[in-house]
């Protein structure tokens, strides 16, 4: 277990609230209850909401784990802040605020935010459907034992007190929904069970509204059990997030900082066995690192100077200093985090299809009933209330009809089946981004994928280094390490890596521009130099000595380097994934085109295509080259998934149908498009996530045709009056707890052995 680090003082929390309003442009107050866990923001102008959300939630949760959920005492005025802001108590409120003019606040926007409390929705869901289960079992035990009381003739009030015992168990949590929700003026399925529970006793029915009650109870602990699982999974990687960091300080000493508190360029220190707290780069000192939290994979991963670790991650044995690259809401661990968080929120599109079963289906559901029960009363001459004769009631019929009716097994049929494809591929490296991402990657028929970092290993190593004329090899590897120091294209990295290899050291650097899908421009003391692909090399004056230049061999990769009196190319070569090859064979079998879009060299494209047995291969590509191939797949009818991991990745990834990015490594351009993330940074994850999204596909229809055939089906024999009301409960709850149970085999579907 990683080692525990020394409290810091409670003043360090108002510091931090200080540094986040400074920091925050637009924020201008923080208005904080720690009694009542809430904080409120005071915004002036446009603010992204949803990016504050998330760094407010990173610096509160290590608020929590600071102050174990009791920070009353680091939020005073007492800790006087250092900084020139106010501070005032009221009450429990605190409110820290930065210097302003009189008629300031007057046009503050504020805002409240989630405190977040991952432990405490992970514990409360684990309740919730403990309650609900104990609450079932209550009822169908004393369902169980009134039946049996009644079959050897026990006293009526005996029989009756039994099941009544079951219908409050059973209703009581019903109850409570129906409760707030008619105070807010809606109706929902709840309402139906419990008026269906009270029309069947007050017609007898003692023991078929207790039965309903209890397969009602029981369907709802069931889904229950499919949400805590899914708060389990995500608590289980915010576990894993470091809460706080061993800052060095000028003098030598070191400061242990809440994480949250951690800035841009600060160097921390990280012993053995401790959790690198935030993405960082290694200053000093070797170690390898553990990084299965992040991408599943249980091999140790060597860490040297320069190279890049990323927070929630093992330090497993060497003490090493680290420079602090991104905060650590910005973290690998942290959108891994926050993609899981806003998967459960974003519905897939035959969900919406079950938005409908709301209160305006409510209504007419008792409307229908209750006009059947005129006319089966008035239009029929049936009895009004009292079966009699053999002849069931009009009111009989019309409880049956409501029962049949309630769509029960419909609303839960997607959701529950969408919430445990997301917890299956959360615990197994594949996130998806929401219940469109699992319904959606199943209808692909098309599958373009990027080359360098998807296909092949995307870790290109430096080959040889040329310059034309002959003898400036050196200058010309050196302006390319210049500027490709500032890219985090893989292949800049192999640059970088190969400079330092070679003692190289870089120029000073007074400009630097990214041209997207070309190349790097940078401004040096010597003049203008330019890095990267030959179309960018060719707008120049030398384009006519460049044309007398042969293109790079087979298999290898080329970057020209350009200057006033240097020109020179490295070439690279890149291993292809151990598992793409047997990917596309297994794509193809299962009837999927492939495509490899790529910017690469066409020589060295089909080289690798040839080698994989890639179907089509399109080489040479601009970003927008890219989006236009994608959008003619579509136009032809295709139904496309676009795999890639750069930035240059991300255009093409918006205009796919389904996004599949490669690693929680991938750029965050790559990331924020993505519908889908192969955590493991594997391509073979792409075969689980499809199998996985056919399976969800499949259980949905099957869960879809069990609900809406048992409400058909049962309705209309209702209608005619030849379905007992015990059998209309059975039947409707039955399919509740079919579809619940349905779902959760998806829970244990195994990955293939292979992957």
């Amino acid at each position: 277990m990683p080692n525990s680090l020394n409290s810091t003082s409670p003043a360090a929390w108002i510091q931090g609230l200080e540094d986040f309003l400074m920091s925050e442009t637009g924020v201008e107050a923080i208005r904080v209850n720690a009694d009542e866990r809430t904080i409120s923001v005071a915004t002036l102008g446009q603010v992204d909401a949803t990016a504050l959300q998330q760094r407010l939630s990173e610096f509160l949760r290590a608020l929590d784990a600071h102050f174990g959920g009791d920070v009353e005492a680091g939020i005073s005025p007492s800790n006087a802040p250092t900084k020139a802001l106010q501070v005032r108590q009221t009450g429990a409120d605190v409110l820290i605020e930065k210097p302003s003019c009189l008629t300031a606040p007057k046009f503050w926007n504020w805002r409240d935010f989630d405190w977040p409390e991952p432990e405490e929705i992970e514990r409360k869901s684990m309740e919730e459907w403990q309650t609900l289960a104990i609450q079932a079992a209550i009822c169908g035990v004393a369902l169980v034992v009134g039946f049996v009381a009644k079959w050897m003739g026990a006293p009526e009030w005996l029989v009756h007190s039994l099941f009544g015992v079951s219908l409050i168990s059973g209703g009581w949590d019903a109850a409570i929904d129906t409760w707030e929700n008619l105070r807010k003026k809606q109706l929902d399925i709840h309402f139906l069970m419990l008026s269906v529970a009270i029309g069947a006793v007050s017609i007898g029915a003692w023991e078929e509204g207790a039965l309903l009650l209890f397969l009602f109870s029981m369907s709802g602990a069931l889904e229950h059990f499919v949400l805590h699982r899914t708060h389990r999974e995500i608590n289980s990687l915010m576990k894993a997030a470091p809460k706080q960091a061993r800052v060095m300080l000028s003098d030598g000493t070191t400061e242990v900082r809440a994480v949250a508190l951690l800035k841009v360029g600060d160097l921390i220190q990280v012993r053995p066995d401790e959790l690198f707290p935030v993405d960082g780069t290694v200053v000093s000192g070797t170690t390898a690192a553990d990084e299965s939290t992040l991408t599943g994979e249980a091999m140790p991963i060597n860490k040297a100077q320069d190279e890049e670790v990323f927070g929630g991650t093992l330090n497993l044995w060497g003490l090493v200093t680290v420079k602090v690259e991104r905060l650590a809401q910005q973290s690998a661990l942290q959108k891994i985090i926050t993609l899981i968080e806003n998967a459960q929120h974003m519905r897939a599109p035959s969900q919406r299809f079950t938005d409908n079963f709301g209160t305006r289906y409510t209504i007419l559901v008792i409307a229908s009933v209750t006009l059947m029960f005129f006319i089966w009363w008035l239009g029929f001459n049936l009895p009004p209330f009292e079966n009699a004769n053999g002849v069931r009631s009009a009111f009989y019929r019309a409880m049956t009809l409501l029962v049949v009716m309630s769509p029960c097994a419909l609303v839960l049929s997607i959701p529950s089946a969408i919430l445990a494809a997301i917890a299956w591929g959360a615990k197994r490296g594949v996130l998806f981004r929401g219940g469109a991402a699992i319904e959606k990657l199943a209808e692909v028929d098309t599958i373009a994928m990027d080359k360098t970092g998807t296909l092949t290993e995307g870790v290109m190593k430096v080959a040889r280094v040329e310059s034309f004329p002959a003898g400036r090899e050196q200058e010309a590897l050196r302006i390319a390490v210049t500027l490709e120091a500032n890219s985090n294209h893989p292949i800049a990295r192999a640059i970088t890596a190969y400079g330092k290899q070679q003692g190289i050291e870089a120029h000073a650097l007074r400009e630097f521009q990214s041209i997207a899908g070309q190349g790097l421009r940078g401004k040096m003391d010597s003049g203008v130099s330019y890095v990267g692909r030959r179309e960018l090399m060719a707008q120049s004056e030398l384009s006519k000595f460049l044309a007398d230049v042969p293109d790079a061999p087979l298999g290898f990769s080329e970057v020209w380097v350009l200057h006033a009196d240097v020109v020179g190319r490295v070439l690279l070569k890149d291993e292809v994934r151990v598992g793409s090859k047997m990917v596309l064979a297994r794509l193809a079998a299962d009837g999927v085109r492939t495509v490899m879009l790529t910017g690469d060299r066409r020589a060295a494209a089909t080289e690798v295509a040839k080698e994989l047995g890639i179907a089509e291969v399109r080489a040479g590509l601009h970003p927008e080259d890219k989006v236009a191939a994608i959008q003619e797949f579509t136009a032809q009818g295709h139904k496309v998934a676009m795999v890639g991991d750069g930035v240059n990745d991300a255009p093409s990834l918006a205009a796919a149908y389904v996004s599949v990015a490669m690693g929680a490594r991938g750029s965050d351009a790559a990331l924020e498009q993505s519908d889908v993330v192969l955590m493991q940074d594997k391509i073979e994850k792409l075969l689980s996530a499809r199998s996985i999204s056919k399976a969800a596909r499949a259980i949905i229809k099957q869960n879809i045709a069990i609900s809406l055939g048992a409400v058909i089906v049962m309705a209309v024999a209702s209608l005619f009056g030849i379905v007992p009301l015990t059998l209309g409960v059975l039947m409707h709850e039955g399919s509740t707890v079919v579809v619940c149970l349905n779902s959760l085999r998806l829970l244990f579907v195994e990955e293939e052995k292979h992957l």
